[in-house]
Formats: C-alpha cells, structure tokens, sequence
C-alpha cells in the first residue's frame, strides 16, 4: 500500500500561511490609493472578530462585504505605506520594519477569508470577485514593493543591521524583508518597474483564468454511464451516489462518475468494465487540451513566458533559477541532481512492477480463453490490486471497514498528537460555519490553557477545487497577540445519507498528512506575523507534515482507531501485518508518476523566455520533457498533466520538486524518532521546540539539523520508496 507519497501528493494546495500584508495584498489598479471607502457597520471584515481567536463570523459574512472590505483595505494600507515614508525620523526597526508589519490588517483580513471561501466552496459571485480583484492586488502589491521610498528605508536597515542591537530573529526579520523587496524588483529601474507592474497584472489575469478553467473542467469532464452493468465492481454506495449525481445533472436513469483533479481516478481499482476504465483515464487526461472554452493550453503557455519575462528582468536566466535561489535546494543544478539520480530507478521499479501486472494479465485472458492485452494506463490501478490481494492476501475493501473517518480523526490523528505533544481537542458546535460538512475543534495544550481552534472539512463537492490543503485563517504572532485558527481539507467522496465515511487507506494518511501541516501552524512560537507557522521555504513545508504520516500505521495509533464500524472488533493483527509488509509495494508507479509532474515543472521553467511552447506545442513540449527526464513511459503518466497542474499555476511554479525534497529530510527524521523510541512525549517536545515552533524565524535547514544532529542524507528516502534495500530486511 501507498504509505507517504500519493498522501503527500494530494495536497494540492498551498500548505504555507500567507506573506504578511503587504505582500500577500500589494495596490489599487493604477499603484495608486483607492478611493476611501466607508467601513460599515454590517460589513464584519473591517473589524476583528469577536468570536474566540478572531475565529471568523461565517454567519455574518456575505459575498457582498469582500469588494468593499478589499477596496478601503487596500487604501488604508497605501495610507499605512506613506506614513512610514513620510516619517521624517531617521528609519528604525520600529517605525520601518514593525510598522510594516502591522500594516494592511484590513485588507489581510478580508483577502485570507476570501482565498479560503473561493478554495473550499466557491460560486458564481466569488469566481467574478477573484477575477475582477486578482490584478488589482497585484498592482496593490507593487505599488509597495516597487516603492523606492520604502525600500530605501528598508534598505538602510538592512546595510546597517549589525548595529542594530537586534536580537536574532528581529534581525532575521530585516533580512527576509530585503531579500522580499530585492525579488520583487525593488532594484530595478523605473522602466522596468514599468514593464514589472505590466507583467504581474497580467499574470494575476491569467491565473485566475487557469484555476477557474481546471474547476470548470473537472465538472464538466464527468464520466456519463448508461447502464448499472457497467459499474460492476464498484460498490452499492458508489453507484447510487453516481445515480444521484446523475440525477442532480438532469440525467435521471443514468451514472455520472465525477473527476478528481489527479490523472489517476478513485474508481479505477474497482471497475470490472476494461472499457469503462478506458473512458475514465482518457476523461481525466484530456483536460484542459479539448480545444473547448476551459482549454488551458493557451493560458499556461501565456503564464509561463510571463514567468520567463520576469526571471529575465530580475537577472536570472529562467524563472527555476529565480524560485530555486531562495529555497533550501538552493540551485537548479541541485534540484536536477537529486530528481535525476530518483528517476532510473523509480521507471526501473515501475517496469518490474509492470512486468507482474502483465503477468496477471495474460494469467487471467488465458484463464478465460479470451485474447490478450497490453497494460494500458487505464489497467495499472485496477491489476495492481489483484497483484496486491495475490502477494499479500487483501485488498483495499478489506481495510476500509476499520477506517470509519471520524473514527480516523479522533481516535487516531488526535490520538497520536495527544501522545506526541499532550494536547487534546473538543469538538464545539456554537461556533458557525461556511459550510455545513465541516467539524470545529478547540486545541488546548496539556495545561489546560487554549492552543488553537482546528476546522475540518472533508468532502469533495462541485465547489471545491482538488486535492488536500491546510490553510490557516488566523496566524500565532506575539506582535498581534494572535493565536492559530487553521483548516484542513479533503476531498472524500460523500456516501449517500445515512452511510458511514469509510476511507481508503490513502485518504487515511492523507487526513494525518495535513493535520501535520496544521501542527505546524498551532504549535507556532514567534514574534512576528512574517514568520508565523508554515511560513517557511516551499520545499521545507511538506516536510513536518510527512513525518506526521508515520503515525497512521504505528502500532499503538493504528490499534486505538482501526475498528470495524458496525462491530468495534479491531483490525486483526495479520491484516495489519499485510498492509506493512505492502508498504513498499507500487512506489515504482508512485515514485515515477509523481516525478514525471516534478520533472515537467522543472523543464517548462528552466527554458529560456525564446524557447518556450506555444499554446499549440505545449503538450507536444510535455511529451519532449518526459522523454528527456527518461520518464516517457506510457502506462504510467505524470500525476498532473499541464493544462490541469494546479501546483504550478500557483504558489509551487518550478517547486513541484518540493515534495520529494522534504521527503529527504521526512525519511532522515522518522529514521532518527524510530531509533530514539518512537511515540514518546520526549520526542514530541523534541520536535516541536528545536522545529515546529519556530516557523520560518531560522535557517529552515538548520532547524532540521537541530532536531536531527546531522545534514541530510538520500539514503533513507530510497530505502522508503523501494528504490534501495533495506538493512532491516537483509538482517532478517
């Protein structure tokens, strides 16, 4: 079974709190002030909630507050801005960077709530606001940055700050916000400014237009069946949630199996129909390519000459050296030696593994005197749970009896942070909520006193984009005197009323996956907005949260919450030692899959802005890209095609890499916590003082090395996936 990557893949969205104010928002339409607007008293983002921890009044907030609240947001904060500039006093860390900080609260305010409402449950009205304000913030943004008064300021301090008398993270602070204004163009003169402010509207455009179009095809692409018959193998929840859905479609009498936004699909492993799984795959693959109205094609191939544009007018050859610089990889030559010495032996795991599915194949067209096939893309999911059930005697529809999701929540990813950490969590039902599929949790520490509030919202629905996500609504900082109040997202298909939520056991190491995430942002200790929770490098982020899945299947978690749903009778011990020993199996698939999209990432970006595709060449630029990573291997395509890969339209553009590179750092700390006694509070203060409190306010690779004591090592990593062996086995 899957254990880490396909959980870890899942989330699809950005895990990392926002940037402060003034760089998450940036300016009005032309860089300058909005007109001031009225702050009404009905309107409740121009004020701090009165809720427990600024915990947002959903009841009260109407898709009407959010233009209003951004516009005197963002002319308030321009306001802020010529304050600080205006100062005649020589700048200070108080009167410059503090008062940065504290700035843009409004607009921080409405701008969190509405990116998380638009993501988790968008509409119509939403989808206009984001179209309409996207390139407004970006203007909004580079009115501040791009201000040479500003930055003059920061600037003074930032050659000056030796002598400041700063304590380490305030002087971390003054750095972080140079290098913030030096990547935005500060340097840059007033014509490239000029072409600057051009070509981050533009991109603003563009992305928008990308996430509504991947959004709009998912529902847009669902599979129409005519007949029950063809859903054999699929369960009696799934095919009347597929005749419901039909039914909400106008298609009363048929089936209607919905798209996730991977290239693989949920019902692939259980459908008995070869044909049927044919017009799935195909479906999903297609997306974004079809030459309809929600074609992507065009609009990444416009999005990533912008990129190349901006790269090149900051000095940097290609936007993967831009993005690579201020990571912990640190260099493109990095990130290509890493990727490159995974993928030979991750397309060696999967043709060895294909080899076995081939051999089922033949083994069962034999049995029934049928003519043979070659494993196409559409069988790899559906063989290779016959292949799993043949080697280690049980199947998925085994495990998800003792995978009840509330169950899974409680039981077992509180249980372990309970375990690890001493805190517990209270489900409380008097606080609102945006959407009636969600759960609120109270976080308090061990000593009683109030840690967080913990939001989750599990299931898929039409207005909801893909994968798996955290985002925080409120963010630690002892500057605001604000504690976390985070969110972590699913997309579990919903059974009919009345059906129990029994999950796969990806979704189950996806829910502790994103609770790792959320851990992140709870247990965060620092001063200062800019470095609260998971603001930390992109290819650092993923990395607390995966060790966090080690837990799902420790044997102490995993007994306390794999429980049959109707019996209460535990897992039985030689099921559980199955799904260990198949921990391993399928990461040649699983490995490759998610390289060919890493590795995808890394070409688009790290070609010059003149030989970059066109709309019409992108794909055929995908199928080169592949080729040249040795990874144009047909039976298992990239997890995420071009036209509908959500990581690099946004906040992981050349950094898709990200995961796998934190899993380096994910495989050398669950080796360190298993040979320093595993589930152990010792461990867990261990872990969350010397890394997770910290947030982004050190080195994020020296945090590593104060938890781990050494520097990072690959050898770990490729033991976990299967692409080396393991000394434990050889011993055995």
């Amino acid at each position: 079974m899957l254990k880490k990557p396909l959980a870890a893949a899942l989330c699809a969205a950005l895990a990392v709190s926002a940037l402060p104010a003034l760089a998450q928002s940036g300016a009005s339409a032309a860089g300058t002030p909005a007109p001031s607007a009225q702050r009404p008293a009905d309107n409740p983002l121009f004020v701090e909630s009165t809720l427990d921890l600024q915990y947002p009044h959903f009841d009260r907030i109407q898709d009407a507050h959010f233009g209003p609240a951004f516009d005197a947001g963002m002319a308030e904060n321009l306001r802020e801005i010529e304050a600080i500039t205006g100062n005649s006093e020589a700048p200070t860390f108080e009167n410059t960077i503090i008062a940065l900080e504290k700035s843009g609260e409004v607009l921080s305010r409405a701008r969190t709530i509405f990116s998380s409402l638009n993501g988790t449950d968008t509409n119509d009205a939403r989808r206009k606001i984001d179209a309409e304000y996207a390139p407004k913030f970006a203007a909004h943004r580079d009115a501040i940055m791009l201000n040479p008064a500003l930055f003059e300021r920061v600037d003074t301090l930032y050659k000056n700050v030796d002598s400041l008398g700063l304590e380490a993270e305030s002087k971390r602070l003054v750095e972080r916000y140079h290098t913030m204004f030096v990547r935005a163009g500060a340097n840059l003169t007033e014509a490239q400014k000029a072409e600057m402010r051009r070509i981050n509207a533009e991109s603003a455009k563009l992305g928008t237009t990308f996430s509504q179009n991947v959004l709009n095809e998912v529902n847009d692409s669902a599979v129409v069946v005519d007949t029950v018959e063809e859903l054999d193998g699929m369960s009696e929840g799934q095919i009347a949630a597929a005749a419901e859905e039909a039914k909400s479609r106008g298609l009363e009498g048929k089936y209607v199996i919905t798209l996730l936004n991977t290239t693989g699909q949920p019902p692939l492993p259980q459908i008995n129909n070869r044909d049927l799984r044919e017009r799935i795959h195909k479906a999903s693959v297609a997306r974004g390519s079809r030459g309809n109205e929600f074609d992507n094609t065009g609009v990444i191939a416009q999005i990533l000459k912008l990129r190349a544009e901006r790269a090149n007018l900051l000095g940097y050859p290609n936007q993967a050296a831009f993005v690579l610089e201020d990571s912990t990889a640190g260099t493109v030559e990095a990130v290509n030696d890493m990727l490159g010495q995974l993928a030979p032996a991750a397309v060696a795991n999967a043709r060895r593994e294909a080899a076995e599915l081939q051999a089922m194949i033949d083994r069962e067209q034999a049995a029934k005197g049928e003519p043979g096939f070659q494993l196409e893309p559409w069988d790899w999911a559906y063989y290779s749970e016959k292949v799993r059930q043949d080697k280690y005697s049980f199947d998925d529809a085994q495990l998800k009896p003792y995978f009840e999701m509330k169950n899974v929540l409680e039981n077992g990813v509180f249980f372990a942070a309970n375990k690890l950490y001493g805190i517990t969590l209270r489900e409380r039902t008097d606080l609102p909520k945006y959407h009636p599929d969600t759960w609120t949790y109270d976080v308090f520490n061990e000593d009683g006193s109030q840690l967080a509030i913990f939001i989750f919202d599990p299931y898929a629905r039409s207005s909801k984009r893909g994968g798996a996500w955290m985002n925080s609504y409120v963010s630690q900082s002892e500057l605001d005197g604000t504690l976390t109040v985070t969110a972590n997202h699913q997309n579990i298909p919903k059974p009919q009323a009345g059906q129990p939520t029994l999950l796969t056991w990806d979704e189950v190491t996806t829910m502790f996956h994103e609770f790792g995430h959320s851990l992140h942002g709870m247990f965060s200790d620092v001063k200062y907005p800019f470095f609260s929770g998971t603001s930390v490098p992109r290819d650092f982020v993923e990395f607390p949260s995966q060790v966090n899945e080690m837990w799902a299947d420790w044997p102490e978690v995993l007994a306390n919450y794999a429980k049959h749903y109707q019996t209460g009778e535990a897992m039985p011990a030689e099921l559980l030692q199955k799904v260990q020993a198949a921990a391993k199996f399928n990461q040649g698939f699983a490995t490759t899959e998610y390289l060919g999209s890493a590795m995808l990432d890394q070409y688009l970006h790290q070609l010059p802005a003149d030989q970059l595709p066109s709309g019409d060449q992108v794909m055929a630029t995908e199928t080169a890209a592949l080729r040249a990573a040795g990874l144009d291997y047909a039976p298992v395509p990239p997890r995420y095609r071009t036209p509908y890969f959500s990581h690099i339209n946004g906040g992981y553009a050349a950094g898709y890499y990200a995961y796998i590179w934190s899993e380096v750092l994910d495989a050398n700390t669950v080796q360190w916590i298993e040979q320093n006694g595993g589930l152990t509070r010792e461990n867990g203060d261990r872990f969350r003082s010397t890394l997770l409190s910290r947030g982004g306010s050190k080195d994020a690779k020296q945090l590593f090395v104060d938890f781990t004591g050494h520097e990072p090592q690959i050898e770990p990593l490729l033991i976990k996936r299967g692409l080396a062996p393991d000394p434990k086995d050889g011993a055995q």
